[in-house]
Parts: structure tokens; C-alpha cells; sequence
């Protein structure tokens, strides 16, 4: 492949598995001229895996402001940047965001190289049925904001991820487990795609009990995943079949007829319907 000068690469580096590094994200750090890493001795170490010589400057949380104005200098000179973090996608709980951004705004076009992602990897095994998903990251480390943010995104309509540190894990599935519904899936995905990766699914009342069985399980770098809010139970009969009750009723069809038809049309219980039709005959009586 061609690499283009004038312009920042966004590449996605493997987890843990080595073998996850996609071919065009090796063409892309062999072609590049510059590598701007999270931590430059961690991103070596994944460049000599693959015998890939280049030179490297560090952009981290730290310096990103300051390693911005380095990459855009770089591209006005007419060189290539790839922007890596640690592990994963940049800018997604990482480091990049910032980068990107600046380098934008300076009129300097920017390329994502698609590859792992620890909160798609965790999402793909999950086994959730949940339509929508929302990504919340690393929830604050003091446990009122915690408990707070949880509280604020408890009605949300869609499954949960958050990423989590080894040293907060037990504390945040605590709050999870006493904030959210206690019926609600919960899936543990730690060390993914390394050696000891664990996914583990139960309901997350029991989540606590599971992380302290086993010293290993609180060990590694997490991905926390709750399914969604359970749906409201609605009191009463449905607008819409409420609505096609009164209509068959008005018409004069007998309460059991209107009961069933109604039932078809909207499939709301039929029972339910019949007894509404009672009191509404009652009503008009």
C-alpha cells in the first residue's frame, strides 16, 4: 500500500495477541515515518515483535497537547504520522482523542486503521441480546461520583460498558450490584485475548460473590458489561388497545367479541381486555 504523506494514521495495536496486529496495520508502522506511542518502550516492544524499524515520540495523557503540536509539525514538513496507544483502539479510553482533533483543525487529513478494541472484543462474546449498547469507559474512582453516574444512567434503555482497572474492580461491581436491578446480566471480561483471558455471564447480584472466590479473577484489565434496564411495567391495558376496546364497544359488539377483537389487533392479553370491557360496560350502565 501506498502511504500518503501529510497525514496522521489512527492505528488500532492488539490487546495482548500479538497474531491481532492486521496486516495493513504493519504496512501502515513500517511506511510511516514517524510513530507517536502512549509509551514508547511498550510500542517498541510490539515493533521489534514484527521486525519494524522506526522512530517513535511519545504522546500520552501527559503530553497530548504538547505531542499534537510535534505530529502537526511533522505533517507540515510533509511527513506521515501513526498515532498507536498501549493496547486497542486510540482515543477510546486512551490517549488520541486530542491528538486527532488538532491535527484536524490544522486542515491535515486523518486515517483510522480499524482493529481490536477491547469493549467490541467483550460485546461480541457477551451473548446480550440488547438492541442499543452505550460505552461509559472508567467510571470516576471515588465511590460517591460512582455511585452517582450509576444512578444517572440506571433508566438508560441500552446495555452498559464500562472499562475497569484491576486495583477498583471489586469495589465497582459492588456498586453496580447495588444500584442497578439485581436481575440484570452481568458479563466479567478480563485479559482479553491473553493467556489467561475469562468471560465469565451470571445475574449481577451474584457478580461480588464470583470476584472473591478466586484471586484471579480480580486480576487484569477489565471489561464490565450490564445489560439493559428492564422494560417498565405498564399499569393497565395499553393506550392503543384501550383505544380499540372503546371503538368495538361503541360499534355494539357483546363484551366478548369486543375482548377478542381487540386482543387480535393489538396483542394485549385477552383476559385483561375482557375485564376492562366489563368495567367499562358497568361504567356506562
Amino acid at each position: 500500500m501506498t502511504i500518503e504523506s501529510f497525514a496522521l494514521y489512527v492505528v488500532a495495536t492488539p490487546l495482548g495477541n500479538l497474531a491481532d496486529l492486521s496486516p495493513r496495520a504493519q504496512e501502515v508502522l513500517r511506511g510511516v515515518g514517524w510513530i507517536a506511542a502512549e509509551d514508547t518502550r511498550h510500542t517498541q516492544g510490539l515493533l521489534s515483535h514484527f521486525a519494524i524499524s522506526a522512530r517513535l515520540l511519545a504522546a500520552h495523557e501527559h503530553n497530548e497537547r504538547q505531542a499534537a503540536g510535534q505530529i502537526i509539525d511533522k505533517l507540515t514538513a510533509g511527513e506521515s504520522v501513526a498515532l498507536v496507544s498501549d493496547a486497542g483502539t486510540p482515543a477510546v479510553s486512551d490517549p488520541g482523542a486530542k491528538v486527532v482533533e488538532a491535527v484536524r483543525a490544522a486542515g491535515f487529513k486523518v486515517i483510522p486503521i480499524p482493529g481490536p478494541s477491547a469493549a467490541v472484543t467483550a460485546l461480541s462474546a457477551a451473548g446480550l441480546a440488547d438492541a442499543r449498547w452505550l460505552f461509559v469507559g472508567f467510571l470516576p474512582a471515588k465511590a460517591g461520583e460512582r455511585r452517582r453516574e450509576l444512578e444517572a444512567l440506571k433508566a438508560v434503555d441500552a446495555a452498559l460498558v464500562f472499562y475497569e482497572a484491576p486495583h477498583r474492580i471489586v469495589d465497582m461491581v459492588a456498586d453496580l450490584a447495588a444500584t442497578l436491578e439485581p436481575a440484570r446480566p452481568l458479563v466479567i471480561a478480563r485479559e482479553l485475548t491473553k493467556t489467561f483471558e475469562q468471560i465469565h455471564a451470571c445475574p449481577l447480584a451474584d457478580g461480588p460473590a464470583w470476584l472473591a472466590e478466586d484471586p484471579n479473577h480480580q486480576r487484569g484489565e477489565f471489561v464490565v458489561i450490564v445489560g439493559a434496564a428492564p422494560a417498565a411495567v405498564e399499569e393497565g391495558l395499553p393506550a392503543e388497545a384501550e383505544r380499540a376496546l372503546v371503538l368495538l364497544l361503541d360499534e355494539g359488539l357483546p363484551v366478548k367479541q369486543a375482548a377478542k377483537l381487540a386482543a387480535a389487533l393489538t396483542g394485549t392479553a385477552k383476559n385483561a381486555l375482557y375485564a376492562r370491557a366489563l368495567e367499562l360496560k358497568d361504567g356506562a350502565a
